[in-house]
C-alpha cells in the first residue's frame, strides 16, 4: 500500500487554477522528487497536503485515510510534516527551542530529550549553536535547523520545499547529503526542488510539473536520461 496517493487533485486560489487535476503516489521509505518551473504548482501541491490550502476537487489519502477535513496541525500529529520554502524558522528563539516546537505534538518528554541528540548528530553545526538565536544563523544553518524542526515530529512523511534556494554550493551538497542520509534511515520523503538534476539524483522516482499538470513521470535515473527533461531543466 502507498503511503501517500493523490487522485485528480484541483487546486484553485485567486482566481487561478494551480492545479488542475494533478495524480501520483509515494511509497513507504521512497523518496520521490516533484520538478518543474517556477509557477507550475509545486508549492501549491505542498501546502495542500499539508493542510494549508484547500482542494476545490480530488482525493489525498495518507496512511491509509483521507485527509479530507483533517486540519494541518492534526496532519502533523498524523506524521505529515513540512519544511517550507524560505525555511519559516522563529528567528527570536534559540535553535534549541525551535527543535522543540516541532515536537508541540508530542508528549513523551524522554523520547524527544533522545531525539533532540539525534539531530544534534545529524546536523552537528546546530549542535554547536543550540543557544544561539536562529535569526542569527546562516541561510545553510537556518535549513538545518527548519529541516531538523520537522523531523521532531517524526514524520512518517517529510516533505521539503525548495530545501537549496539560496545557498551556496557547499551548504547545498551538505543539506542534500543530509537529505540522501535521512532517506536511507527509512523516512519517507517528498521532495520539491527547482535544480532538476540535484533532485533526480537522491530520488527514486519523479514527476514533472508543468502549468499545474503531470506531464512526465517515471524513475529518477529515466527522467535524468530524458532529452525532453535535459533540454527543459537540465540545461542541456
Amino acid at each position: 500500500m502507498n503511503l501517500l496517493e493523490i487522485e485528480n487533485l484541483k487546486v484553485s486560489y485567486g482566481g487561478i487554477q494551480a492545479l488542475k487535476g494533478i495524480s501520483f503516489t509515494v511509497a513507504p521509505g521512497e523518496l520521490v522528487a516533484l520538478i518543474g518551473s517556477n509557477g507550475a504548482g509545486k508549492t501549491t501541491t505542498l501546502k495542500t497536503l499539508a493542510g494549508l490550502l484547500h482542494p476545490a476537487a480530488g482525493k489525498i489519502h495518507y496512511n491509509g485515510i483521507s485527509l479530507h477535513n483533517i486540519p494541518a496541525h492534526q496532519r502533523v500529529h498524523n506524521g505529515l510534516a513540512l519544511v517550507p520554502e524560505g525555511r519559516g524558522i522563529f528567528a527570536r528563539l534559540t535553535v534549541a527551542e525551535n527543535l522543540l516546537m516541532g515536537a508541540y505534538t508530542r508528549n513523551d518528554a524522554t523520547h524527544i530529550g533522545a531525539d533532540l541528540d539525534r539531530m544534534y548528530a545529524l546536523f552537528p553545526r546546530l549542535n554547536e549553536r543550540r543557544t544561539q538565536l536562529a535569526g542569527t544563523l546562516s541561510g545553510g544553518e537556518q535549513q538545518m535547523v527548519a529541516m531538523a524542526r520537522a523531523l521532531m515530529c517524526r514524520p512518517k512523511l517529510l516533505m521539503l520545499d525548495e530545501p537549496s534556494m539560496g545557498l551556496a554550493p557547499m551548504m547545498v551538497a551538505k543539506i542534500f547529503e543530509t537529505i540522501r542520509n535521512i532517506s536511507e534511515q527509512g523516512v519517507s520523503i517528498l521532495l520539491v526542488e527547482q535544480n532538476a538534476k540535484l533532485a533526480l539524483e537522491v530520488a527514486q522516482r519523479g514527476y514533472v510539473l508543468e502549468s499545474g499538470l503531470v506531464t512526465l513521470s517515471n524513475s529518477a535515473e529515466d527522467l535524468l536520461g530524458s532529452d525532453e527533461v535535459r533540454r527543459a531543466y537540465l540545461g542541456a
